[in-house]
């Protein structure tokens, strides 16, 4: 067989060849919106994004308000092409452009309407060529699905907006409180390709409507992204609204691939922690539509009591859920960090209790010269991962706060101490902590910080203070308040 017949061969096999599928981490990325995480425009938005595992943000225009154009800092060249680089050196896409802003402006009656997409496509262009542009027509109301006058002015301006995009290569992608008909019909008014529908959860949930039968209907072809959360109330995996997993087969089915954004969903009882509610926000949708990445810092269970086990991770999670991080995935690394610790103290000290049997020396000298020997790599190890406030902050947690708690005891009870006087209690309490924190039981931490209590009470007693009247004079003055 001559060269060139085997190559044209070759040539129609991999024309002729099916299609290899579309990889769920391929098909589905999820991200957060900038505005909504309170990074509107700010370069730590895409560090918070790495943080919780994001694969992008949805990059929103600045605020409009009753302003001709958006206050967008990313008009700069320089600017935005300083959030590129920052962008890029994270692995933090722009999955898509909002004008949110549009939230509370009336689309038909602002006249700048083309200048203000065209500033957004500009910005688009400048972060990396981003298809799809986010406007939600929230603050045309409700009345101009049914106004014929109002719908029509908005058709038409939708229409060019369409068009303008179609020209740039982007799609503007609208958010109605229309269900799938009402979407369709819509869209045939427009008849434009540059426009499309820019999903919402929390429409469809809000008006009774089925999330998969109404994504069905509409089809993967109108639909350029999706706001894939509730209003705020619960946690998406606590949502009982939101069949998550259906949703999954039903896109699959769809053949649909795109961006699912994090609008909302933040628990009410704890709205303002924008990393657990993001995290956990997160972490679930890319568990059910991608793999979560498996965690670099390997849980080391094997061969463990599955309930001690359990017990260990419960305990271990106070401290990310204290630093916020539990729902992402340097959250789930310092997790397996703080219970692995927990590990190795239980194997020395199980270690040392079977050596005492026979030497109670070699016992002791063994478990101190491993605590020794492993104390720095705990710490270590969550430097990988924290800042030095934070790695403070987790051993707090494993010894209750009692650092805090006594210091600020001493000071209440003794308002007279010098600054100097509190520097050497807060260093022995620091000291007591690090001792406390290999301690192998709850008693046997508190024990230790007890022994310090004590020398701290000889060193102020030394500098002439009555312990024992100032504590009386303190339980007096806290009974008044």
């Amino acid at each position: 067989m001559s060269k060139t017949r085997f190559l044209i061969i070759l040539f129609c096999m991999m024309v002729m060849a099916p299609s290899t599928p579309l990889k769920a981490q391929d098909r589905y990325q999820v991200g957060v919106c900038d505005w909504m995480v309170l990074k509107r425009q700010k370069l730590g938005a895409f560090e918070l994004a790495k943080q919780l595992g994001c694969d992008g943000i949805e990059l929103d225009m600045g605020s409009l308000g009753q302003r001709e154009a958006f206050d967008n800092k990313l008009r700069d060249d320089l600017e935005a092409a300083h959030f590129k680089r920052v962008a890029d050196s994270l692995g933090v896409k722009v999955g898509a452009m909002a004008m949110s802003g549009f939230y509370a402006q009336d689309l038909s009656k602002k006249d700048t309407y083309l200048s203000l997409v065209g500033d957004c496509f500009d910005t688009m262009d400048k972060m990396g060529g981003v298809r799809v542009a986010f406007l939600p027509l929230g603050g045309c109301g409700n009345d101009w699905t049914t106004d014929k006058q109002k719908r029509a002015i908005i058709v038409q301006r939708l229409h060019e907006i369409g068009e303008a995009a179609k020209q740039r290569g982007k799609v503007v992608g609208i958010d109605t409180p229309l269900d799938a008909a009402g979407n369709l019909r819509l869209l045939k008014e427009i008849k434009s390709q540059g426009i499309a529908i820019f999903y919402k959860f929390q429409t469809i949930v809000e008006h009774g409507w089925d999330i998969g039968k109404d994504l069905q209907k509409l089809g993967a072809r109108n639909i350029c992204a999706i706001h894939a959360t509730n209003t705020d109330s619960l946690w998406l995996r606590n949502d009982p609204a939101i069949n998550m997993p259906a949703i999954r087969q039903v896109l699959d089915k769809m053949g649909w691939s795109g961006w699912l954004f994090v609008e909302r969903s933040r628990d009410v009882k704890m709205v303002r922690n924008v990393k657990m509610n993001y995290g956990s926000n997160v972490r679930y949708l890319k568990e059910t539509f991608n793999s979560y990445p498996t965690p670099k810092v390997p849980l080391d269970s094997a061969g463990r009591d599955a309930s001690y086990v359990n017990t260990i991770i419960a305990r271990s999670q106070k401290a990310t859920d204290a630093l916020g991080i539990t729902w992402t995935p340097d959250g789930e690394n310092v997790r397996n960090i703080v219970a692995n610790r927990y590990f190795t103290l239980n194997d020395i000290y199980a270690e040392r209790d079977s050596l005492k049997k026979t030497d109670k020396q070699l016992a002791a000298a063994t478990a101190d010269s491993k605590l020794y020997r492993s104390h720095f790599g705990f710490d270590a190890d969550l430097s990988a991962y924290l800042k030095p406030n934070e790695v403070v902050k987790v051993k707090d947690v494993m010894t209750f706060d009692v650092v805090r708690v006594t210091y600020t005891a001493y000071c209440d009870m003794i308002p007279t101490l010098t600054n100097e006087e509190k520097a050497q209690i807060m260093l022995w309490l620091i000291e007591a902590r690090e001792l406390a924190v290999d301690a192998e039981s709850s008693n046997k931490k508190h024990e230790t910080f007890k022994k310090y209590k004590g020398r701290i009470n000889n060193y102020l007693s030394k500098r002439g203070y009555d312990i024992q009247q100032e504590r009386e004079q303190w339980e007096l003055r806290r009974a008044q308040e």
